[in-house]
């Protein structure tokens, strides 16, 4: 499992980070606090807190899970 903690702050960037994440075949989480949701899934993205940094969780330890945070690393917080 890799982590990596982002920040969604427009729409935008949630629309970008759906399809990034739904271009990948690894499953993946978003975390805040004790929430967590699919990251591939819009409306659960949309359920939580995008005024605080999130955290990026892959379930892989993989070079696809390295391809995937490296994509996402413009999200970064």
């Amino acid at each position: 499992m890799k982590k990596m903690s982002i920040m969604l702050s427009s729409i935008e960037d949630v629309k970008e980070f759906v399809a990034l994440t739904n271009s990948s075949s690894l499953e993946c989480d978003l975390v805040s606090g004790r929430y967590a949701v699919d990251a591939k899934s819009i409306m659960g993205i949309f359920s939580l807190d995008l005024s605080k940094p999130l955290t990026f969780v892959v379930h892989d330890d993989g070079a696809k899970a390295d391809e995937l945070l490296d994509e996402a690393a413009k999200f970064r917080a």
